[in-house]
């Protein structure tokens, strides 16, 4: 079996940041917005580092505008993900991009997204849930107004809520309010963490928003005590290695941490983060940590496991997906 045709389940995929440069692009020339600087020469995303990233990032979201845009970019990023034999994702969704936190502009965009959601399902298999999430460097004021669209449109689609952006603009407890309002409401909870903050940021998000899954997470490995303190309470980190090697927290793929915190209990799962912009496939990272690791389709199996059992997806849902990743 090849990697691309092998089951995956993915947990952490930003809708925005999936966006194909050419849907992109071609949005742009439809509604004569300028988009100078946002691609190379070769058409793909420019950026230097992970502070320009976000600056591109935003600037490419400024032809996401209205319902129907985000609808037909569901649909291009949902056919992507099903090319590359992912049949569950969980994709991050903000709600400063859609409408700009104003619950009833929301609502429509929601309801945008999960009809081409639903249809999508219906034509190429594959399973969405989305995870409301806000903005760490738009501020906890903010927050609080995304967390409440979270908490009104909370149910068996919208079923996560979660923290995204510059992890060195503030501290998580800043954001302890949001995330009660989003656990009252019923949602499940994940924070980025650990990829720029360091081990202390991971603590941090555990301790004073008390989430139950991390993003990224990976510098948790520079803490042994914090690693074992993973693997006992059995916090899953969103791991994303082609992200983590675009944006240089680690050099290579065989220098990433994914296989030391693996080794040490530590619940991990494998997912793209931002794909377009890292130049990856969820196809292209199980090759990469074959290649690194010595991985093989069994390995890959135990990860999809573990990150259905994480998914915040109802149990019909999960007992629907999970014979579809055994062996065939």
């Amino acid at each position: 079996m090849s990697f691309q045709s092998l089951p995956k389940v993915e947990l952490h995929l930003h809708l925005e940041g999936a966006a194909p440069p050419a849907f992109i692009r071609g949005l742009a020339q439809e509604k004569s917005v300028d988009l100078s600087g946002v691609f190379n020469e070769d058409g793909t995303y420019a950026f230097r580092d992970f502070v320009h990233f976000l600056s591109v990032y935003e600037a490419a979201t400024q032809v996401l505008t209205g319902p129907e845009a985000f609808a037909r970019l569901t649909h291009a990023v949902l056919e992507e993900s099903a090319a590359q034999g992912v049949i569950y994702t969980e994709a991050f969704l903000s709600p400063d991009f859609c409408g700009g936190g104003d619950v009833a502009a929301w609502r429509e965009y929601l309801h945008a997204i999960q009809e081409a959601a639903e249809a999508t399902e219906r034509d190429s298999g594959i399973v969405m849930r989305g995870i409301v999430t806000c903005i760490r460097h738009f501020g906890p004021d903010q927050a609080k107004r995304v967390a409440l669209c979270a908490a009104e449109t909370a149910g068996d689609w919208v079923t996560g809520f979660g923290i995204a952006g510059d992890e060195m603009k503030g501290k998580p407890g800043d954001f302890a309010y949001s995330f009660d309002m989003a656990r009252e409401a019923g949602l499940r909870l994940t924070a980025h963490a650990g990829e720029w903050g360091g081990p202390a940021s991971v603590r941090d998000a555990i301790r004073d928003l008390r989430v139950e899954r991390i993003g990224h997470g990976v510098r948790a490995i520079e803490d042994p005590v914090l690693v074992e303190d993973l693997a006992e309470r059995g916090i899953v980190l969103e791991v994303c290695p082609g992200s983590n090697v675009a944006l240089g927290v680690y050099p290579r793929f065989d220098k990433h941490p994914i296989a030391r915190l693996r080794d040490a209990g530590v619940k991990v799962t494998v997912s793209t983060d931002d794909p377009p912009f890292f130049h990856t496939t969820m196809t292209r990272e199980y090759e990469e940590l074959a290649r690194a690791f010595g991985w093989e389709d069994e390995d890959f199996r135990a990860l999809n496991l573990t990150a259905l059992d994480a998914a915040f997806c109802d149990a019909d849902t999960r007992d629907r997906l999970k014979p579809k990743l055994e062996p065939t």
